[in-house]
């Protein structure tokens, strides 16, 4: 056992051992098993170890958002993670937001609870990683890897690092990513939310292509005639308003759109056909929405993968977006057992085994099939089964659409992140609306506002960033990204690909910008008019093009930018271009 990791907790008839299977500088991965030469059930167990607390700032988890200060060891813990909520990982980070220790386990399956508290009494971070808090099935051997990194690297590196380490996983191999899972798209949720008409539909989709929308998402209100915002219809899926879907598939798509659906996926209500078919075969009948259906079940597991399958075949999909899977879980009633025509006890790995039903079978129909997630599920698991991992849900909140894309980015790897769909008050002037969409632009786009009713200034807005970001996807969405400062909510975000990088500033602050990039562009993603930024050494002779927020050409000139701090006025939301003469 090494010593650097301490075991607490009743091991019953389990013995534990922990080796040291892979150790570089400041990089050890271990391997812990349980073993008992019995059945028998896991108890919780604590893995421990301290660290100091010297230059610690703060703690980043998939669930902290707006709060990643350093924690004290009477708070709550950090994270608990499962196949469908959040990650099993943690990372201290520095003053300069330099990684001091990151941890991750391998098990993104079961629950697991991650925590790294300071501990007043003698300023020391107790790292803990407690497993089997969650009962689990019975058995005599369990295993995991736990990856400890404490390079000094920044911190979004080292998490960049620990989604590399889980794709290596055969469990966690990520689902392929195609064209249309990273194009502009339009939603239905927000702008029309239940009130869903075909007619009025096909024309925001006509705008909405336009102003370079290559997707739609129709969202929950095409399955029910019923507009009281609940799920006691869902489980069916016999679309009542959206009556024709192949004729709308087919129209959307001669327009040269694609077409996603949504799907609420455990729930089955009350007032549907599934509901009576499957009685008794529910996680739970107490869920303040709708009953859940239990993934342990075969005939549950089979009877929604034929839902998706035979709706896409019969209407011409292109996708869906399936919602609610955090969901699936232990409720008080939930007997975890596999008796009663249960082939699993345990509900995660049902839901593992439920999602790879689906996404195989989808596959099979459409190889270039796009899945879409949302925020909480994020986590590896779920890579392998989506491709598209949307941001929660914060309609006409910029900030926290800022800080929930970049948090899911860092853990995503390839897949390709999901703004939440951006929307404002009609009644917002131009550079307000644009920092919904100025704030999210290291994301995929998602819009929902009623197109057709928007002023004339904010089309443009929109036709020009959509535009903009297209140009420049590679480097938003593959770069090297890097966020600033995540305890001051990422006021700088910065992606950058051979010559040429992209910074976001959405606070007054010092940019600083090297001479390594031939263009430069910083996005003023504020209401100030002024972005100030800080020239490492001469940038020499630049072409410099100032837009405001509906692409206008503001100002254009020839600067010289020796090394030091220079200011340019810039319109709120709009744009600095600079180009720096070949040398």
């Amino acid at each position: 056992m090494d010593k650097r990791i301490e075991v607490s907790g009743d091991l019953g008839s389990f013995e534990v051992s922990i080796e040291n299977i892979h150790q570089e500088s400041f990089l050890n991965i271990y391997k812990i098993q349980f073993s008992s030469e019995q059945i028998a059930e896991l108890n919780t167990i604590t893995l421990n170890w301290q660290i100091s607390a010297n230059d610690i700032k703060g703690v980043w988890t998939t669930n902290v958002l707006h709060e990643k200060r350093l924690r004290a060891d009477w708070e709550a813990p950090s994270v608990q993670s499962r196949v469908s909520v959040e990650a099993p990982v943690l990372t201290l980070f520095s003053n300069s937001d330099i990684n001091v220790q990151t941890f991750a386990c391998s098990d993104a399956i079961n629950t697991i609870q991650l925590e790294a508290p300071i501990r007043e009494e003698d300023n020391l971070i107790y790292c803990k990683v407690t497993l089997f808090k969650e009962k689990m099935p019975v058995c005599k051997f369990y295993k995991m890897e736990l990856r400890i990194d404490s390079r000094p690297i920044h911190f979004s590196q080292a998490l960049r690092g620990v989604s590399e380490w889980w794709e290596s996983f055969e469990r966690l191999k990520p689902m392929d990513v195609f064209e249309y899972s990273k194009v502009p798209l339009y939603s239905t949720w927000y702008s029309f939310h239940q009130s869903l008409d075909p007619k009025v539909l096909l024309e925001e989709c006509k705008i909405g292509k336009e102003l370079g929308n290559k997707l739609i998402v129709i969202d929950d209100g095409w399955q029910t005639n019923d507009s009281n915002r609940g799920y006691d219809y869902t489980g069916d899926w016999e679309p009542e308003r959206l009556t024709n879907l192949k004729s709308f598939s087919d129209e959307v798509h001669a327009l040269g759109m694609k077409v996603m659906l949504w799907y609420s996926v455990p729930f089955c209500g009350i007032k549907s056909k599934a509901y009576q078919k499957f009685k008794g075969k529910f996680l739970t009948e107490n869920h303040r929405w709708a009953p859940v259906f239990d993934p342990r079940y075969p005939e549950v597991r089979a009877y929604l993968t034929d839902k998706y399958v035979t709706a896409l075949q019969t209407w011409d999909l292109d996708g869906f977006k399936l919602d609610f899977i955090d969901d699936f879980k232990v409720y008080p009633e939930t007997v975890l057992t596999k008796e009663n025509g249960r082939d699993f006890s345990s509900v995660n790995e049902a839901v593992y085994q439920l999602m790879t039903q689906i996404s195989e079978g989808l596959l099979a129909v459409k190889p270039d099939i796009l899945i879409e997630f949302r925020q909480k599920y994020i986590g590896p698991a779920m890579r392998k089964f989506g491709n598209m991992f949307r941001a929660f849900d914060c309609p006409n909140d910029a900030l926290t659409n800022r800080l929930r894309t970049t948090d899911v980015k860092l853990i995503c790897g390839s897949s390709a992140v999901h703004s939440d769909m951006y929307t404002w008050h009609a009644s917002e002037k131009v550079e307000i609306a644009a920092l919904q969409i100025t704030s999210i632009l290291f994301s995929v786009p998602q819009l929902s506002v009623r197109l057709k009713s928007i002023a004339e200034d904010v089309k443009r807005m929109i036709g020009f960033y959509t535009e903009y970001w297209m140009n420049n996807r590679e480097i938003l969405l593959e770069g090297n990204f890097i966020p600033h400062a995540p305890l001051a909510n990422y006021p700088l975000l910065s992606s950058s690909k051979d010559n040429k990088i992209i910074i976001g500033v959405y606070e007054n602050m010092i940019v600083e910008i090297e001479s390594e990039f031939q263009y430069i562009d910083l996005v003023n993603g504020k209401m100030s008019e002024q972005i100030a930024f800080e020239a490492m050494d001469d940038l020499g002779n630049c072409n410099v093009k100032i837009f405001n927020c509906m692409g206008d050409l503001d100002w254009e000139s020839i600067e010289s930018f020796d090394e030091g701090v220079h200011t340019l006025e810039v319109p709120a939301n709009g744009m600095i271009c600079i180009q720096r003469a070949e040398s």
